[in-house]
């Protein structure tokens, strides 16, 4: 990345941030790439850190703007980073031909940066290590969970949103200890279809694993039985939405819990109580309707603080 570049990213950063509450916008030198992120830390000392991964064509300022992670974090005392992949996305397991979209250059190396990141706010006593959790949305969800698989050893619990695995992905993927996880999917998801493949949309790649193949993986990874241990129907707060979501929890051992929130017709969006993108008509057309009964993340950090 040039140095103009990571000018420009980081006034973008500015421009959010001053709409959302006390963040920072930061630089980091990773293998001799100027990477950027921006950043809310607690005033408690250490205290958990969350690491938001946006999705592919996003910043993160997109998940300050577009996400109530900037107020969940105030609320419950958090840090949260919202770190930019380069060209606006992520070097997840995935080969190139697995992507909907471009690439990141030849040669990025996202996990060196994710855990660089981890480890400076470690380092200067800002993150408790015990309490660091990482979560992403489509691209950002191959994202989180390439870390875990990568680097499980960093991570007291994970989500992902709006993502499945694929055979190429989970070869790849042979986590160090088993880590908590949390999957969130839409049925009617064009882009990452639930019953696996290729998604309806034109621009959607092939390949993937139904979501629940991928569930299994987890499970299988985190030593819990394969069927699911209850399914609940969660109260349908927006009738208008379109949409409803179940949840489906796991028999698994104690502290390395598996949950799915099943969103019944929603599409390739994170659920939410405020919309997620500037033109929210456009974009249901095009990507299927946004949940609005619960909001990722609260529904994910209410997971995560369970397991410190």
């Amino acid at each position: 990345m040039t140095e103009s570049c990571g000018r420009l990213q980081i006034l973008v950063l500015l421009a959010a941030i001053g709409c959302t509450g006390p963040a920072r916008a930061e630089t980091i030198n990773v293998g001799g790439v100027t990477r950027s992120f921006a950043v809310t830390l607690s005033e408690a000392r250490p205290a958990p850190l969350v690491i938001v991964l946006h999705g592919h064509t996003q910043t993160g300022a997109d998940m300050i703007a577009r996400t109530s992670w900037p107020q969940v974090a105030r609320r419950e005392h958090f840090g949260v980073v919202f770190p930019d992949g380069l060209d606006r996305a992520w070097a997840d397991l995935r080969p190139d031909t697995r992507r909907a979209l471009s690439a990141p250059p030849k040669g990025t190396n996202d996990v060196a940066f994710i855990t660089e990141l981890v480890e400076k706010f470690v380092r200067d006593g800002s993150a408790d290590p015990k309490r660091v959790y990482v979560t992403g949305v489509s691209n950002g969800g191959a994202m989180a969970m390439t870390m875990v698989c990568a680097r499980a050893d960093l991570f007291a619990a994970a989500a992902s949103v709006i993502f499945n695995l694929s055979d190429e992905a989970a070869n790849l993927c042979h986590p160090a200890r088993a880590v908590p996880m949390l999957m969130m999917n839409g049925t009617a998801d064009p882009m990452i279809p639930y019953e696996g493949g290729r998604g309806t949309s034109r621009f959607a790649a092939g390949g993937f694993w139904s979501t629940e193949q991928t569930l299994g993986f987890w499970r299988h990874n985190n030593g819990c039985a394969a069927e699911d241990a209850a399914a609940a129907e969660l109260d349908d707060r927006d009738p208008d939405d379109q949409s409803t979501v179940t949840r489906i929890t796991s028999y698994c051992p104690a502290g390395q819990d598996v949950v799915l929130y099943r969103v019944n017709d929603g599409g390739h969006r994170m659920p939410g109580r405020v919309p997620d993108a500037r033109f929210p008509r456009m974009v249901t057309y095009m990507l299927g309707p946004q949940n609005h009964d619960i909001d990722g993340a609260e529904v994910i950090w209410d997971f995560f603080k369970r397991f410190p």
